[in-house]
């Protein structure tokens, strides 16, 4: 994911089992954006979400998930993503958070985040969804995928019971994120379609209480669950993570075609969509693939699209490679435009003009960030308002 976060499991484990203790840098930068010390809330004037449970390691509430398929012999098949694990009773699946308990198949992370903060919507990122509010953010453990760059990798790779989860139900959820003044509810830091249950029960809660649900996702998920998902779902940054099966097979642990038919429902749902593509020095920066699958965003999903080149930085099991030249993702956003995209962005490069909107017919800027803080933003009822051009997005 594009997200990084420090995670409450990360302070508590100065545990009987860890005797070290965190450094000032990895201190500091913790107070930065935890949920149990100073929020980002805090940086936006916004009350402190409640600390009224003490995170658990290893607390685990379980739901019955409404994919699966019952086989012989006590076996079950997952039908939530395209990995349709086969998992034999007392086993779990490739995502460690679903368990084939008696022949039935069951969540162990619903209502259990690991982690809970307050973020800017830009960081998700979304550029094209109510500029400048923030967005109540979650994740539980556990992933799909297999990432050797995750960013998120101490939970995204985790079981349930290697993390400080927070029992933290669907209702609480949705009565924090309004107190904190959020105008959002996002599933993010792993892949959300692991608590699939959970997100949709939020989802339901958060349109009848007038708040967007977005979610950034690798896009890894079945067709049935996420017909589902789209009737709760208000807004998708999908992580289309490279443009071979080789780069999924080898650096994600996945396959691109379900993420490409993903990206098509979602477009056919009319659920707000952008694109986000970290562009790792040689894996997948090659400019001919990127063309490729830049042409494919304008043919499939319309040139009005919105894709962010983010930078890659060396970390997990990807430390040796150096981080992505500026100049790569200058050549990216310019085959983007070059191929007829009209909202092409570059992430991770704070103050550079890839960060800002400008309007595809008059060329004048209409939304000024620098980093996740927003300036002008040149909008009249969703339209420019040099020109009066429609820019597609979430507005109001």
């Amino acid at each position: 994911m594009s997200e990084p976060l420090i995670c409450f499991e990360n302070l508590m484990r100065t545990d009987a089992s860890s005797n070290r203790r965190l450094t000032k840098r990895q201190f500091l930068r913790f107070c930065g954006v935890s949920f149990c010390t100073l929020s980002t809330a805090s940086l936006f004037g916004l009350p402190k979400i409640s600390r009224a449970q003490t995170p658990t390691k290893g607390l685990i509430k379980t739901k019955l998930s409404p994919y699966f398929t019952p086989l012989a012999g006590g076996e079950i098949q997952c039908e939530l993503c395209p990995h349709r694990c086969r998992v034999a009773k007392g086993k779990r699946g490739i995502c460690k958070v679903r368990e084939n308990r008696d022949g039935k198949y069951y969540s162990l992370v619903y209502g259990n985040p690991c982690a809970v903060h307050i973020d800017p919507i830009e960081k998700k990122p979304f550029f094209h969804v109510l500029p400048g509010t923030t967005s109540f953010s979650l994740a539980t453990a556990g992933c799909n995928f297999q990432c050797k760059f995750c960013q998120n990798w101490e939970i995204s790779q985790a079981a349930p019971e290697d993390v400080y989860s927070k029992e933290f139900s669907s209702e609480m959820v949705i009565k924090e994120a309004k107190e904190t003044g959020a105008h959002s509810v996002a599933y993010t830091y792993v892949e959300p379609t692991i608590f699939y249950e959970y997100m949709v029960d939020i989802g339901a809660l958060a349109k009848k209480s007038g708040l967007l649900s977005v979610y950034h996702s690798n896009g890894f998920i079945n067709p049935a669950p996420l017909k589902q998902l789209c009737q709760v779902l208000d807004a998708a940054n999908i992580d289309l993570k490279g443009f071979t099966e080789n780069f999924y097979r080898d650096v994600c642990g996945g396959e691109l075609n379900p993420v490409l038919e993903t990206l098509k429902t979602l477009k056919r749902n009319k659920v707000h969509l952008e694109i986000t593509n970290l562009v790792i020095p040689t894996k997948n920066d090659e400019i001919s693939t990127m063309k490729e699958m830049c042409l494919w965003i304008k043919r499939e999903l319309g040139a009005d699209t919105p894709i962010h080149f983010s930078r890659f930085f060396p970390l997990y099991k990807l430390k040796t490679l150096p981080s992505t030249p500026v100049s790569t993702l200058e050549k990216a956003r310019e085959v983007a435009f070059s191929a007829g995209l009209e909202y092409v962005y570059i992430g991770n490069v704070p103050g550079h003009e890839g960060e800002n909107t400008f309007c595809p017919k008059c060329k004048k800027m209409v939304i000024q960030r620098r980093g996740y803080m927003v300036g002008e933003i040149n909008l009249k009822a969703g339209k420019c308002k040099y020109c009066g051009k429609p820019i597609p997005g979430i507005w109001a």
